[in-house]
């Protein structure tokens, strides 16, 4: 990584609040950024340590300049502002306000781009860009459309923001928009951990930018919520598995995977913070991530504790029905009960996708009942657009068609 990549990492949504914080306009806080940035990249590999002291400072300095010269040539603002103080003293970051101040001005930026007036698809977009400086290129390949398309849909998220207000709700109001903030993170990590089409089962790129994200907001927020913790214990949990989930290509499945390619460290610190919310009242995130850690402390895919996963879902499904919750319920009572208590949980399920034909497939096919095992597999290759799971679930209807010749 560069010394310019690194600094859009570790920077770009403190510097984005500061400029946010002083021009009280998204669009030209980071297009000066932007146009810093891509001032760094030509002008830092000249320097003889390939970046300057104080690379943020230099960020900094540089956007405020651009923005200044933006503000200076629209009329209005150049007869509002004719002498904009562009050789005022530049302040270190870590200068322009005490620790306190940033924080609130990294959480409106947060809250601003999560704002409930946008589609939730918008909202995660927009607040990997603005918040996490990942690139509008990279993005359109995160989310599968056209460079275009998300460049389309940035700017349309930017514009129905333009007269939103900077302030940071409180109480009630605070918290609801956190938990807004906290679902469009988890969307965006979803979107990496299961890859809709393509070659790529997981993108681990984009989950990894997800729970940065809700690190960010755990840092931001004061009085960090409950909820907050447990959707970081839970994305780190299931992100731990990323590189025993595909292995050269394949899709490894959970009970086949190999633990020691699991990711030790996040899964000690997922259960750390899950430990005082064990005996927590219920609630969707802390339910899922208690859930992921009976994988993570299971010694093996035989030594899973299946009907305490049965129990937690049971009571998931009491909070947020879906079916989803339903799918991934059924699949357990399978592991618990056998195929055919899975089958009957699993009719009271239908999820779309090819996911619901794949679990009744292989249910029916652990059921001894080949014939519909067959006629389910062959459901799910038609609905089944990802690479990866098309040759798994292949590779199972092939092993079926051996394992009972016609």
């Amino acid at each position: 990584m560069t010394p310019v990549e690194t600094a859009v990492r570790d920077e770009w949504g403190r510097l984005l609040a500061l400029l946010v914080a002083q021009y009280r306009r998204l669009d030209l806080a980071e297009d000066g950024l932007a146009d810093a940035v891509e001032s760094a990249a030509r002008t830092w590999p000249e320097l003889a340590a390939g970046a300057p002291d104080n690379p943020a400072a230099w960020l900094l300095t540089a956007a405020r300049r651009r923005v200044v010269d933006r503000l200076r040539r629209e009329t209005v603002a150049a007869k509002a502002l004719p002498l904009l103080a562009v050789d005022a003293p530049l302040v270190d970051p870590g200068e322009f306000a005490d620790p306190l101040d940033l924080a609130d001005e990294r959480l409106r930026l947060v809250l601003l781009c999560a704002h409930p007036s946008l589609r939730a698809e918008a909202a995660a977009a927009l607040t990997l860009r603005m918040v996490l400086g990942v690139s509008t290129e990279d993005l359109a390949r995160l989310f599968l459309v056209r460079t275009s398309t998300m460049a389309a849909r940035l700017t349309r998220a930017r514009k129905s923001l333009a007269e939103e207000s900077f302030t940071v709700p409180e109480g009630d109001e605070l918290l609801d928009r956190v938990s807004v903030v906290a679902d469009v993170a988890y969307l965006a990590f979803t979107a990496g951990y299961t890859a809709g089409s393509g070659p790529d089962l997981l993108r681990a790129d984009v989950s990894a930018e997800a729970i940065r994200l809700v690190r960010v907001l755990r840092d931001v927020v004061p009085r960090t919520p409950s909820e907050l913790d447990a959707l970081l214990a839970l994305m780190l949990l299931q992100h731990s598995r990323r590189d025993a989930r595909q292995v050269d290509g394949r899709l490894v499945l959970l009970p086949d995977q190999d633990r020691v390619r699991w990711h030790q460290d996040e899964i000690a610190e997922a259960l750390g913070i899950l430990e005082p919310y064990v005996h927590a009242p219920p609630a969707p995130y802390l339910l899922q991530a208690l859930i992921a850690a009976e994988h993570a402390i299971a010694r093996s895919a035989a030594d899973t504790d299946w009907g305490r996963i049965v129990t937690r879902y049971d009571e998931l499904l009491a909070l947020a029905d879906s079916p989803v919750v339903r799918l991934n319920r059924a699949v357990a009572i399978a592991e618990s009960d056998g195929p055919l208590a899975g089958l009957a949980a699993l009719a009271e399920s239908r999820a779309p996708g090819h996911r619901y034909d794949g679990v009744r497939a292989e249910l029916l096919a652990r059921a001894g009942l080949v014939d519909e095992a067959m006629a389910a597999y062959d459901d799910a290759l038609a609905a089944c657009g990802n690479e990866a799971e098309r040759t798994h679930l292949q590779g199972r209807r092939d092993r079926l068609t051996r394992a009972v010749p016609r």
